[in-house]
């Protein structure tokens, strides 16, 4: 159960992370980012990536194999990773549709998930 409680913690601060890193990208009509400048964006993003960190921290504390989780350091980098481009991808799809994600980076993709896969085992 552990193991499902860290990938969903690792998902939903993944979620947060990409908005801090990119929403603004997206948003820029937003009075609230025209009025600030990019002081107000970075501050903007720094908070909403405080809320990324209060998930990620728990995630790992909790999944790592020494704090009785099932997962090693390295598989949760790499299964954070994973979860990354997943999250990445969506977002990019749903907000972004002007960007194009071609064959090689979802060829990337693949590799990556065999990254965890090989990585697991």
């Amino acid at each position: 159960m552990k193991s499902y409680l860290t990938i969903a913690l690792l998902v939903l601060s993944n979620i947060f992370m990409t908005f801090a890193w990119y929403g603004h990208l997206k948003f820029q009509h937003v009075r609230f980012f025209q009025k600030t400048g990019l002081l107000g964006v970075i501050l903007a993003s720094w908070l909403i990536a405080f809320l990324e960190y209060c998930l990620m921290v728990p995630a790992n504390r909790m999944g790592y194999k020494e704090n009785g989780g099932a997962f090693s350091l390295v598989q949760l980098k790499v299964i954070q990773e994973v979860i990354t481009l997943l999250v990445f991808t969506v977002f990019t799809l749903v907000l972004f549709k002007n960007e194009a994600i071609k064959w090689n980076h979802y060829l990337g993709f693949v590799l990556l998930v065999l990254a965890v896969y090989f990585i697991r085992k």
